[in-house]
């Protein structure tokens, strides 16, 4: 028998093994899960609260579901006690983060940085209590590096180590080209461990090598090393590809309530669980509790007004869920919403394809047509069949699909 298994596991109190048990919610990976409970048992005898990180390079102006998954983590690791840092890389952000991509990503300006870190700190604080937590921007110290402290940097890691990275094997191997300042990206993140003490650190699964090369760094600077955490990608509406603008596939986080409640309730009944473990804010015990109702005969789309309700309420308020809710309902049953943006046009008569586009409900007169074969278009209740429909001078209710309305005033 080894003195691995002679020693005794350490005794965890009550508050430390559901601090496991939140940390532990939805996580992808955590590493060395040991270390970090010896940090959760140190905390609680000195009362000290521990330093959690999360970095966002401000690539893009806003902030959807899939990036509050680990914001939601940082919040529930917020609310033990911990202090979080929400770490803004305005100066990352100038190199570009070459994580999971095939080619050379283009640094943006110092003007686009500065734009997207006010809405990334904006949307940011509707998850965290801002109050409560550190805002950092990285060029705080990076700006401070000199040439020679550049270079100390570049000497604690190996070529062959950065080499192991697969996104960067990958381009190697195919002779595709990759630059050095690439290299300098998983440097920079991981010295910003070490400038902010960083106890934990969180990401995806695709910051992974980002995230050990701070563990790695804060080793070579003398630090005790940090945690890390990484956390799934979310799967979007289509239930196939994680999360992203770039596939349409995504709720950003400033949408109005009645769209955002009515794209949640659009996912599967099977990735409605995955999104419960990473979104809510329920516990697992009323999570599961729930799922076992749903097995029993409850209908899956109870739960899923509950998941609608609660992600529209954390992101507007439970009034405006409440309205969104009752605005599916009216949607669903060929009611019309209340709140119809009012449209005028002129020129009457114009055709109905025309119609659409100028009031912005479809993108070209060609989708109107496709629509209109479709079934997929109605004016004052009635679905249009005829492409060649003219409108006359008047006002007409104007509905495209179960979603876009618009109360279209027609002028001669």
């Amino acid at each position: 028998m080894s003195a691995s298994e002679n020693t005794p596991s350490p005794v965890m109190s009550d508050a430390v093994q559901e601090a496991m048990r939140v940390t532990m919610r939805g996580v992808q990976e955590l590493l060395p899960q040991a270390d970090w409970l010896q940090k959760l048992q140190r905390a609680q005898a000195s009362g000290k609260p521990l330093r959690i990180k999360l970095g966002l390079d401000p690539t893009a102006p806003d902030i959807h579901l899939g990036h509050t998954v680990v914001l939601n983590k940082m919040r529930q690791l917020q609310d033990l006690g911990h202090t979080v840092i929400f770490l803004i890389g305005d100066f990352t952000g100038r190199i570009g983060d070459p994580s999971g991509r095939n080619t050379t990503r283009p640094p943006l300006t110092a003007e686009q940085i500065e734009a997207n870190a006010q809405t990334y700190y904006q949307q940011a604080g509707l998850v965290l209590d801002l109050d409560r937590a550190e805002i950092r921007y990285n060029s705080q110290w990076n700006d401070k590096l000199s040439a020679t402290d550049m270079i100390s940097l570049a000497a604690k890691y190996t070529v062959a180590r950065m080499m192991e990275r697969d996104d960067f094997h990958k381009r190697f191997h195919a002779g595709q080209s990759i630059s050095i300042h690439e290299f300098l990206y998983p440097l920079m993140q991981g010295y910003d461990s070490v400038a902010l003490q960083a106890d934990l650190e969180l990401g995806g699964t695709d910051q992974k090598f980002n995230l050990l090369m701070g563990r790695h760094l804060q080793q070579e600077y003398g630090q005790e090393p940090q945690c890390v955490l990484t956390m799934p990608l979310l799967v979007g509406l289509d239930g196939v590809d994680k999360m992203s603008k770039s596939k349409n596939n995504y709720i950003g986080i400033t949408e109005d309530a009645n769209s955002m409640f009515a794209k949640v309730l659009s996912i599967s009944d099977e990735l409605m669980w995955d999104w419960f473990t990473l979104l809510s804010f329920r516990s697992l015990d009323a999570i599961d509790a729930l799922k076992k109702e749903v097995a029993q005969g409850r209908n899956p789309k109870e739960a899923k007004v509950m998941l609608a309700k609660e992600i529209t309420s954390r992101f507007h308020s439970a009034q405006a869920a409440d309205a969104a809710e009752q605005d599916f309902i009216n949607r669903s049953k060929g009611g019309v919403p209340d709140d119809l943006p009012d449209v005028e046009l002129s020129g009457a008569p114009l055709g109905v394809g025309q119609v659409l586009k100028m009031a912005g409900l479809t993108a070209s007169t060609g989708e109107a047509n496709r629509l209109i074969d479709g079934a997929g278009v109605r004016i004052d209740g009635g679905v249009v069949r005829d492409r060649a429909l003219k409108l006359e001078a008047g006002t007409y209710v104007v509905q495209v699909g179960k979603r876009k309305f618009a109360r279209v005033h027609v002028r001669g």
